[in-house]
């Protein structure tokens, strides 16, 4: 699957053939990611990585989540989808990460928006949700920047290294999707 953005940014699902890839990104940005993501002391060598490729397209083909990468001016800076798909309740969460030198050009969110469009309108689903720790500010923002309704904290919901971090949890529903398209 691929989604067009706009001429320098799309998304692809993830492949085997980015394990390099996505590990040599991940390898360079780790002291930036670690600060908020809890897999990155999991992530030592390429193995790693082709060993959550392999899983995200598990994920994939049983339609419970979707990984993409993002790539803009044709390299790739990140990864994004949905962690869950949960087709019962017609739910899915999107969770997301991107390299600190591709930062400061809204790649992520125009890559949400494009998330949000493929939730609601092709994947037919009612809500989509994002999660992110109270402190994280950069990955709050986007939720908060696109008209998401912050509907509480998740206290204690991630063990990060050390300790554990309150998440704030996001929704948008499929008719607030839907306005926000009208205006």
């Amino acid at each position: 699957m691929q989604i067009t953005i706009n001429p320098e940014l799309s998304l692809r699902t993830i492949e085997l053939e980015d394990a390099h890839a996505v590990f040599s990104l991940t390898d360079a940005s780790r002291a930036y990611l670690r600060e908020w993501l809890p897999w990155l002391d999991f992530t030592k060598e390429i193995a790693d990585t082709t060993a959550y490729i392999e899983g995200c397209i598990k994920g994939h083909e049983a339609k419970s989540s979707l990984s993409l990468v993002i790539i803009f001016r044709s390299e790739i800076v990140g990864v994004a989808g949905f962690n869950t798909i949960n087709h019962s309740n017609k739910i899915a969460a999107i969770g997301y990460w991107l390299s600190e030198g591709a930062q400061g050009h809204g790649i992520m969110s125009q890559t949400v928006l494009a998330l949000l469009q493929y939730a609601f309108e092709d994947l037919q689903l009612n809500k989509v949700e994002i999660r992110a720790a109270v402190g994280n500010a950069k990955s709050r923002a986007i939720p908060e920047r696109l008209g998401f309704t912050k509907e509480g904290t998740i206290r204690a919901a991630e063990w990060l290294y050390d300790h554990y971090v309150d998440h704030v949890a996001y929704g948008m529903l499929a008719s607030e999707w839907k306005q926000m398209k009208e205006k």
